[in-house]
C-alpha cells in the first residue's frame, strides 16, 4: 500500500512541477522584462543588426516614400536606389540609436496594448527610425529622399485577434510577477520534508531515503517543466506569426526570438539543473541503500 501511495504522490509531484515551471517563468519574464522599459529595449537593442529586421524596416520605409513617388518609367530604378540607400543607413550607428529610441517609445506602446481593449494589435511604430533616416538621407543629397513620408508605420508583432486571445493570460502572468516561481521551489522543498516526515523523521533510515526519493522525482519534474515551457514558447511561435503579415514575418520571427531569448536560456538552464539534481539524489539514496554512509557524514 505504501509503494503505491508513494508513486501516487510522485506522479502528483512531476504533474505538479510540469505546470508550475512554465508558469512561474512566463510571469517572471513578464515582470522582469517585459514590463520593464529598460530591459525590453535591451533585449531587441541587437536586432538592428539583424538582417530580417533591417530588410523589414528597409521596404515599409521605401514602400511609403514610392507611394508618394511618381517617377513615371524610372519608377523602378527610383525605388532601387532609394531601397539601396535606407538599407545601407540601417548599418550605422545612428539606425542603431534610432532602433533603441523607437522601442523604447513602443515598450509603453506593446504594453498598452496587451493590457487595452479588444481589436489592438501590438506593434512597433517606425515613425521615429523614418524620421531619423529621412534626415540623413537628405543631409546626404539622396534624391527624393525629401518625399518619404514620416508617419505612423509599423511592424506588427502580433495580429489585433491574436493579441485579444492573449490579454487574459498577460493580465495574470503579470499579477503573478515572481510568486509562481518562488511557489515552485517551495512546493520541490516541502515534497522533500514530507516525504522526511513520512519515513518517520529524525533518527530514522528511511526517512532520509524517502527524502532523496522526493528529491529526485523534484528534479525530474523541473526538467519535464522545462521542456514544457519549450514546448509553449515554440508553439506560442508558430501562432503569433501565423497571422502576421507575409511581408513582416521575418522581423517579426526576429523580434520575438529576442524577446523570448531569456526564457529559451531558462529553459535549458532549469532542465540541466533538473536533471543533475535528480542524478545526485539517485545516486546518493543508491549509496544509503547499499548501507554505506553518505558522503560527508564520517
Amino acid at each position: 500500500m505504501r509503494t503505491y501511495l508513494s508513486a501516487g504522490l510522485s506522479a502528483v509531484l512531476l504533474v505538479l512541477l510540469a505546470v508550475l515551471v512554465p508558469v512561474g517563468a512566463l510571469s517572471a519574464w513578464v515582470d522582469l522584462e517585459i514590463d520593464n522599459t529598460d530591459r525590453y529595449v535591451d533585449a531587441v537593442a541587437p536586432l538592428a543588426s539583424d538582417p530580417d529586421v533591417q530588410s523589414t524596416v528597409t521596404d515599409l520605409i521605401t514602400d511609403g516614400a514610392m507611394r508618394q513617388i511618381d517617377a513615371g518609367p524610372l519608377q523602378d530604378t527610383v525605388r532601387d536606389f532609394l531601397h539601396q540607400a535606407v538599407l545601407s543607413f540601417t548599418t550605422t550607428d545612428a539606425f542603431q540609436d534610432a532602433w533603441n529610441a523607437a522601442n523604447r517609445t513602443a515598450h509603453e506602446a506593446v504594453t498598452t496594448a496587451l493590457n487595452g481593449n479588444t481589436g489592438e494589435a501590438v506593434t512597433i511604430d517606425l515613425a521615429p527610425v523614418t524620421e531619423r533616416i529621412k534626415q540623413n538621407l537628405e543631409e546626404n543629397g539622396v534624391p527624393f529622399a525629401d518625399r518619404i513620408p514620416v508617419q505612423h508605420t509599423d511592424i506588427t508583432l502580433i495580429s489585433a485577434g491574436r493579441a485579444d486571445q492573449l490579454r487574459q493570460t498577460f493580465h495574470l502572468l503579470r499579477t503573478g510577477s515572481v510568486r509562481p516561481a518562488v511557489g515552485t521551489l517551495v512546493v520541490a522543498v516541502l515534497a522533500a520534508v514530507v516525504a522526511w516526515a513520512r519515513g518517520g523523521g529524525p533518527g530514522h533510515r528511511r526517512s532520509g531515503l524517502a527524502a532523496l526519493s522526493a528529491t529526485a522525482v523534484a528534479g525530474l519534474g523541473f526538467a519535464l517543466g522545462a521542456l514544457v515551457l519549450r514546448a509553449v514558447v515554440a508553439y506560442a511561435r508558430g501562432r503569433v506569426l501565423s497571422e502576421v503579415p507575409d511581408s513582416e514575418t521575418a522581423g517579426a520571427a526576429a523580434v520575438y526570438d529576442a524577446l523570448t531569448g531569456s526564457l529559451r536560456t531558462t529553459v535549458w538552464i532549469v532542465f540541466a539543473a533538473g536533471l543533475a539534481v535528480a542524478l545526485c539524489a539517485v545516486l546518493v539514496r543508491l549509496w544509503a541503500a547499499r548501507g554505506r554512509p553518505a558522503p560527508g557524514t564520517g
